[in-house]
């Protein structure tokens, strides 16, 4: 099954495309950490992701919060685990150090891993 997944805590995919390119829909939205995990989990990798660094939790927040850079990490331990590429990326966090990490990450991974 293919899809793309949007993962920002706040934002949606269609009205955030009119500020910030992104591929056509329709989009899976993920929220925090926990829905990341749990949809690829279910679904298999997507075709697109779309990273959101900073993810704001219902709980308060504390030093061990996860973050989008959690959810690059969590996908690349799930590719080399189930032998996959990694999905097509972007990163559309507004938090510059935060996005650096994301892509350097996943541009890392790519160079170093399955393709």
């Amino acid at each position: 099954m293919s899809y793309k997944l949007f993962l920002d805590d706040v934002r949606d995919p269609n009205e955030f495309a009119k500020i910030h390119p992104l591929p056509t829909g329709p989009w899976t939205v993920i929220r925090n950490y926990t829905d990341f995990c749990r949809v690829i989990e279910a679904k298999g990798v997507p075709e697109y992701i779309s990273f959101d660094h900073d993810l704001a939790e219902d709980v308060l927040p504390t030093s061990a919060e996860k973050t989008g850079y959690d959810c690059a990490l969590w996908l690349c331990d799930y590719c080399l685990t189930f032998k996959r590429a990694l999905p097509e990326y972007g990163v559309h966090s507004m938090n510059p150090v935060g996005k650096r990490r994301i892509e350097a990450l996943l541009e890392s991974f790519n160079q170093n891993h399955i393709k």
